[in-house]
């Protein structure tokens, strides 16, 4: 009876295009759409229901890492219709799940809106590049496209450390190792430490964690590899110095030091609800590390790294707030969302006031509403 319900449920979440379907006790199955959380027209959930739903889709060993440690992870395929990233967790006793739905299709880069000068980047031979947001910003989304990228373009030996595997990527151009934590390896630092004698190219990370994985990314990078490694942070400086706050006091002029040589490239993102069409459109931040901005983090000036990417329009840097405005311009995302998003929401408040006084003074100077209006400011930079 529980796989039949859990069947149901995994089908209405991807015939309604859902990202994520929640199971708690006490309210019905919910479903997270283009951001928004909305409950089914089901019976609320009790104990027993989430409990059955959890073992008619959980591995034993998941179970059992439930059991002994309150919460597992695992990936599992629905079908040939989609792939959930499932965590099961306790909370006040009970049993709780979220399985987020993984899109079957890899999407271009072209697709995902990513900055122009991405491929470049991606070409090179060595260095991190990492790709940072909250929760739920897509992040996962991002880096399969640029693995796509490099396994339809190039011929590289890719190695995927990640928990659980999300994507699931073919042999193309390149050849692809994916490697699941809890599996197939017993952690990410282990894998990053095996993977430098397996002739690689490309490692991807799947989180950078702790400070022995961020160490091991850094020296793979500085050895002759191409990185790829996520954290939660929001903007690029910030993710700079919570690299280097990982380390103790008197690690931290040697890793900033390894930063300023291996980091390549920082992409921040957020994902936002549409209101032209009924989809989510990422915003980005985007920091390509020049030969200033090394000096920057290796001399501990990090709080410039802002303003490098104002003056880095040229190669295609771009401040989230920028994009978001940009986008806001344009008429693809909502104000609210645009503010809720950005760094600096007074200053995005003013921006937004000022574009609409003008458009408004525009009309009253004898055009009609809906003729030909001046362009609104654009992004300081453009992807």
């Amino acid at each position: 009876m529980a796989s039949i319900h859990i069947d149901r449920l995994l089908e209405t979440c991807i015939r309604r295009g859902a990202s994520d379907l929640h199971l708690h006790v006490g309210r019905p199955p919910t479903l997270r759409l283009r951001g928004r959380l909305r409950p089914l027209e089901t019976k609320v959930l009790e104990p027993e229901d989430t409990i059955a739903l959890m073992k008619a889709i959980t591995p034993d060993r998941n179970q059992q890492e439930l059991q002994e440690q309150g919460g597992t992870d695992f990936g599992f395929e629905f079908n040939e219709e989609g792939r959930f990233r499932t965590a099961v967790f306790q909370q006040k006793g009970n049993i709780s799940l979220t399985l987020r739905l993984i899109p079957t299709r890899l999407f271009t880069l072209e697709e995902i809106g990513l900055p122009k000068q991405i491929p470049a980047l991606l070409r090179r031979p060595r260095g991190l590049f990492l790709v940072t947001g909250p929760t739920g910003s897509g992040k996962t989304t991002t880096l399969a496209s640029m693995i796509n990228y490099i396994n339809e373009n190039l011929d590289r030996h890719i190695i995927t450390v990640e928990d659980p595997i999300e994507y699931y990527h073919q042999h193309k151009k390149s050849l692809l190792s994916q490697r699941e934590v809890g599996s197939d390896v017993p952690s990410f630092a282990e894998a990053l430490r095996r993977a430098l004698r397996q002739d690689p190219d490309v490692i991807l990370v799947g989180e950078l964690r702790d400070l022995e994985t961020v160490e091991a990314a850094l020296a793979a990078a500085e050895t002759g590899h191409l990185v790829f490694g996520t954290l939660h942070t929001t903007t690029a400086h910030r993710t700079v110095t919570r690299i280097v706050d990982i380390f103790p006091t008197d690690e931290q002029e040697r890793i900033r030091v390894m930063l300023s040589e291996a980091l390549i490239g920082v992409l921040c993102q957020a994902l936002l609800p549409r209101i032209d069409v009924r989809s989510m459109i990422a915003a980005y931040e985007f920091l390509v590390v020049t030969n200033a901005v090394a000096n920057l983090i290796r001399e501990n000036k990090v709080f410039r790294i802002p303003s490098a990417i104002q003056t880095g329009k040229a190669l295609g840097m771009q401040m989230l707030d920028d994009h978001l405005f940009g986008m806001f311009s344009e008429g693809k995302i909502a104000d609210e969302d645009a503010v809720d998003r950005s760094q600096s929401p007074s200053e995005m408040k003013e921006k937004i006031a000022a574009l609409r006084t003008g458009a408004s003074l525009a009309q009253g100077k004898g055009k009609a509403p809906g003729a030909a209006q001046p362009a609104p400011p654009q992004p300081a930079a453009k992807t």
